[in-house]
C-alpha cells in the first residue's frame, strides 16, 4: 500500500481542449496511463491536486472520470484553478455512484487516513492573482485547508498537505496560505498549477521546515510521484 500524488492532468475526453499543442505534452493521456499502470498497485492512493479535467459540467466530464476510475487503485481528487465541473461533494459523490466509478474520491473540507499519513489539501491561491474580492477568497481558502487539517488531525498520523496552487516560489510568498502550513507545523507539502517556464520559479526543497514539492503532471513527465509513508 502506498501513495503517489500527480496533479494537473487535464484530461479531455470530452472537450476540444487538446494539451499537446504544448511543448511537451505529446501523446500526454497515453503516457500518463502507461506510467501510471506500471507504477499503481490496485492497494495504492493516488492524489490528483487540482486541474484534473478541461470539462465545464459533470456530465461532460464522464469520459475523463471514465479514464480514471479505470486506472489501478483508489485515486483522491481536489480541485484545481480548470475545474469547472467541480460540484459540490454530495453531487460529484452522487455522479461518481450512478456511473460506477467506484475508484474515485474527493478531498474538500474532509481529510483521508492511509497508513501512517493523514492526508489534507484545498485549491489554495496564487500570490499574485488579481482577481476582484481576493482577499474574500484568500480567507475561504484558509478556512477550507485549516478544516481539512483538523479533519487530518482527528485521523493520526503525519498531517501532508495537497495543494493545487504553489504557496511559495523562489522570489514570492503567500503568506496567508504558508502562515496555515507553519501554524499547523506541517513538514510536508506537495503542489501543482506551474508549467512550461514558470516550472523555473517552482520550489522544490524546504523552506521555514515546510518540504515543498512541485508535482505537476509535465514536471514530473506523467509519472506519479510517490509519497513516503
Amino acid at each position: 500500500m502506498s501513495v503517489f500524488v500527480i496533479g494537473d492532468t487535464h484530461l479531455s475526453f470530452s472537450v476540444n481542449k487538446p494539451m499537446d499543442i504544448f511543448k511537451g505534452w505529446d501523446d500526454y493521456a497515453q503516457r500518463l496511463e502507461k506510467n501510471w499502470q506500471r507504477l499503481i498497485s490496485k492497494d495504492d492512493t493516488v492524489i490528483i491536486n487540482g486541474d484534473v479535467s478541461w470539462a465545464m459540467s459533470l456530465e461532460e466530464a464522464e469520459k475523463d472520470f471514465e479514464f480514471l476510475n479505470g486506472l489501478n487503485g483508489t485515486k483522491i481528487i481536489s480541485k484545481g484553478n480548470h475545474d469547472y465541473w467541480w460540484n459540490t461533494i454530495a453531487k460529484m459523490e452522487k455522479f461518481c455512484k450512478e456511473k460506477g466509478f467506484d475508484t474515485i474520491r474527493f478531498l474538500h473540507n474532509n481529510a483521508y487516513k492511509i497508513g501512517n499519513i493523514s492526508i489534507a489539501g484545498t485549491r489554495g491561491w496564487f500570490f499574485d492573482a488579481e482577481t476582484e474580492n481576493i482577499d474574500k477568497v484568500m480567507a475561504r481558502e484558509c478556512a477550507r485547508l485549516q478544516r481539512s487539517i483538523d479533519e487530518a488531525r482527528k485521523l493520526g498520523g503525519e498531517v501532508v498537505v495537497f495543494l493545487h496552487y504553489p504557496p511559495i516560489s523562489i522570489n514570492k510568498k503567500c503568506d496567508p496560505i504558508f502562515d496555515v502550513l507553519k501554524d499547523n507545523n506541517i513538514e510536508r507539502c506537495y503542489y501543482g498549477h506551474l508549467h512550461g517556464g514558470a516550472i523555473k520559479g517552482a520550489v522544490n526543497e524546504e523552506k521555514e521546515g515546510v518540504k515543498f514539492r512541485l508535482v505537476s503532471a509535465d514536471f514530473l513527465e506523467f509519472c506519479p510521484h510517490l509519497v513516503n509513508l
